[in-house]
């Protein structure tokens, strides 16, 4: 298959942003203090329903460094079910329970999930409360199954060089201790499928300096002052963090080397986990006052409490919020008026400069300006004439 052409063009995402100043607020004016990067993606068929992508970037030349947080999930996940197939051993797919020894003064050891129906981790629960509710732990042991080095390499090999995937999130740890991964197993009943041991990475990371702030709350909730240190934290550009999502998105639109190593049924199920609400899912089951429906939808949505979605909608999407950066990347798509876009944003909230203080500022600032861009783009989209509709239904799933 030939390598499509992707047009990259700036203006007129400018020109529409700045059409919209007044409503996009404080972030769009005050750009570069909020570290603001864009990047939209329309996405035109032929009669044969091939995709054509016309790709428009705002501030992502240079790209600022930002903290991508939980959005390091999304290529987690997909590097887990990749790694399954690799292995091609019998029985072990991403329903078989999966067991995880303790590394003493590391990380914790699992032997059961009480949030999973049976009582038993699994990898594809995992990827499930990593969609639906951002879980950190489900992450980490994606990433102690998937091992930073294969992590990290995997990555570089598909085309993504500037990618560092160096940490579990949530944790306390330092960067020697990241390098390690616990020993797992898969077992079925009584009978051991397969046996991971423990390892330790020794790969070489290019070097780096991102210094962010002026001061920062420590895990112990210390004010320090001087910058954050993120130069050994995880990087995940945002130019890369989109192009994951369309290689899984259209998998068939991308070069072979950008392509996951992933069947149909794998996407289907990532399709049904990135677009699912907290509310449709029966394992695990989560509480609706406090994970709503649009939790994890933050362009178009906002995350609001109390927004209901339209059931012709949905976006296929993963956001990280962290440090005062706020990210979000998606597929949105509806149904009834035949639209689809991609469209990705990171900003930083935090105008203070004190990381570890944002939240107030991702509920005031970062979420209202994610979801007033969505909305911008999406009634662009319903405007916007195409010669062939899209056929979306391979998007239709069965939630419950």
């Amino acid at each position: 298959m030939q390598t499509q052409h992707y047009p990259v063009t700036d203006n007129f995402l400018d020109a529409l942003l700045k059409g919209h100043q007044t409503r996009l607020g404080a972030v769009y004016q005050h750009a570069a203090a909020y570290r603001l990067q864009i990047i939209y993606t329309q996405i035109d068929r032929d009669a044969r329903q091939r995709p054509r992508f016309t790709d428009y970037y705002y501030g992502t030349s240079p790209a600022p460094y930002f903290y991508p947080a939980s959005t390091v999930k999304l290529p987690a996940a997909l590097l887990a079910l990749e790694k399954l197939r690799d292995l091609r051993i019998p029985g072990v797919t991403r329903h078989t329970p999966i067991f995880t020894e303790p590394l003493p003064g590391i990380s914790t050891g699992v032997t059961r999930d009480p949030s999973a129906a049976g009582n038993l981790p699994s990898i594809s629960h995992y990827i499930k409360k990593i969609f639906l509710i951002s879980d950190n732990d489900a992450y980490n042991r994606l990433y102690e199954f998937i091992g930073q080095e294969h992590f990290n390499r995997r990555l570089w090999e598909m085309g993504y060089d500037a990618i560092q995937i160096r940490h579990r999130v949530g944790l306390p740890l330092y960067e020697a201790a990241n390098r390690h991964t616990n020993a797992i197993r898969f077992q079925q009943n009584n009978q051991v499928l397969y046996t991971q041991p423990a390892a330790c990475s020794t790969l070489d990371f290019s070097p780096r300096e991102d210094l962010i702030g002026h001061a920062y709350y420590d895990h112990k909730g210390k004010l320090e002052q001087g910058p954050m240190i993120f130069s050994h934290r995880n990087k995940l550009p945002l130019r890369d963090l989109h192009q994951l999502l369309r290689s899984i998105i259209f998998p068939e639109a991308v070069t072979k080397q950008q392509r996951f190593r992933l069947t149909e049924n794998d996407l289907s199920f990532l399709y049904r986990c990135m677009s699912q609400y907290p509310g449709e899912s029966t394992d695990p089951t989560y509480d609706p006052e406090h994970y709503c429906q649009a939790y994890t939808k933050f362009l178009l949505f906002g995350g609001a409490q109390q927004q209901s979605i339209p059931g012709y909608i949905r976006i296929f999407n993963k956001p990280g919020w962290a440090y005062g950066f706020l990210t979000d990347t998606a597929y949105i798509v509806d149904f009834i008026h035949q639209v689809e876009f991609l469209l990705s944003a990171s900003i930083f909230v935090n105008r203070e400069g004190i990381l570890g203080d944002d939240q107030p500022a991702f509920e005031t600032v970062g979420k209202p300006f994610l979801r007033a861009l969505g909305e911008i783009i999406y009634q662009m989209e319903l405007e916007r004439s195409k010669a062939h509709l899209p056929d979306l239904s391979r998007f239709i799933l069965q939630y419950k």
